[in-house]
């Protein structure tokens, strides 16, 4: 097990902050949504009470080792300053003479947020000298990143390896929410599992049909299951190479598909469409939406539930005329007094069009990487610092 922030002295310390604010951001780089510097709170706020000095470090978007400049932390740092009440300085690179300077003066209780780490190729390379340079600012390194710890990198990986390394409050939360959901579920448990592909989910269903009483499938990937029973789904999104591991999974008995469907003649916002049993789908037309009696059988069974765990719509749910089915499911999950854990951005964002946002037992950080956890896989960032410690 990895050290907690509880088991290491940072009073005073500087410490090196690997925090997982990951904002989404407009054409501008005006951040839409602040949730993951809110999440990162606790533990900057514990630090700052135990007057460390901070060193934060963190990814924004897709950058691939260049500099965008929408992608700079810059917007980060002042939000940041606003809800801490303390200035964050931004620098606009990562590591050099100027970022040694003031690290190496900086005062207990301040903050230095260091440039997007993905400005720089080293940090996917995992370049030991890129960072041994980012390990010589700090004493201690916190990882509170769980939404990149799938991911091995410089700043994830290399890192616990050079210094003194635990774990902050944002992870420790969210790796005790996701094996307490896996090693100790009150049953029943069911899980609700949407989007388009089957192949992006095959290892995490296979892993919780050991674990869930009932998985509800909907969205896309669900026309690969009905079409593995043999119904007729149009022009519905089917994975033809899955259709055999479809048919394997549905022998366990556990998996409930949607029993009427939302159909349009295109993907279209303003495109014809109709309510029919699953039996009926037209041939040119195609499936969006999960139908009123989908969505009566679905609550029905998360009624039942005490534990549920939700990844990925039922629908295209971002045109309003597809998404009364996943906002529906959501509703039900918020309602249940089940334990439920919800993950993924477009699971979040639902739960965000569903007015459900935020009032559920859990709410992941991460979506890859809760996938994975979830699927069984070890995180290369957990192993790293469960090596460090």
């Amino acid at each position: 097990m990895f050290k907690t922030l509880k088991d290491i002295d940072v009073s005073g310390k500087k410490v090196i902050v690997r925090v997982g604010m990951d904002v989404p951001v407009d054409e501008d780089g005006d951040i839409t949504d602040d949730t993951r510097i809110i999440d990162g709170l606790p533990t900057i706020k514990y630090l700052l009470k135990k007057k460390a000095k901070l060193i934060l470090l963190t990814k924004i978007g897709r950058p691939k080792g260049k500099r965008v400049e929408r992608l700079s932390v810059k917007k980060t740092a002042a939000k940041l300053s606003k809800l801490v009440g303390v200035n964050v300085k931004a620098f606009d690179e990562c590591v050099g003479d100027k970022v040694e300077a003031v690290v190496n003066n900086m005062k207990d209780g301040e903050i230095v947020f260091l440039e997007n780490v993905l400005f720089y190729k080293e940090e996917k390379e995992k370049d030991t000298k890129f960072a041994k340079k980012l390990a010589s600012y700090g004493e201690i390194y916190v990882n509170d990143a769980f939404s990149s710890s799938h991911r091995d990198t410089s700043s994830m990986t290399l890192l616990p390896k050079l210094l003194p390394s635990c774990a902050g409050i944002l992870l420790e939360k969210e790796i005790d929410a996701l094996n307490n959901l896996l090693e100790n579920p009150k049953k029943p448990f069911i899980a609700v599992l949407g989007g388009a592909k089957v192949s992006d989910k095959i290892k995490l269903i296979e892993n919780l049909l050991k674990r869930v009483d009932k998985i509800l499938i909907g969205g896309a990937m669900a026309f690969t299951f009905l079409k593995a029973q043999g119904i007729s789904v149009g022009e519905s999104l089917v994975e033809n190479d899955f259709i055999e591991n479809a048919k394997k999974l549905l022998k366990s008995g556990k998996i409930v598909l949607q029993v009427d469907v939302v159909i349009a003649d295109k993907m279209d916002a303003k495109a014809k469409n109709k309510t029919v049993s699953i039996d009926n789908i037209e041939n040119g037309w195609l499936g969006l939406d999960i139908g009123p009696e989908t969505v009566k059988l679905f609550s029905s069974e998360l009624k039942k539930a005490n534990t549920i765990v939700w990844n990925g719509p039922m629908g295209v749910f971002e045109m309003d005329n597809f998404a009364k089915g996943t906002i529906e499911i959501a509703k039900s999950i918020e309602k249940s007094k089940a334990t439920t854990l919800i993950g993924g951005g477009d699971t979040i964002s639902a739960a965000r069009k569903a007015k459900v946002e935020g009032k559920f037992t859990h709410t992941s950080t991460g979506g890859g990487a809760m996938l994975e956890f979830l699927e069984g896989k070890k995180l290369p960032a957990i192993e790293a610092l469960e090596k460090s410690s």
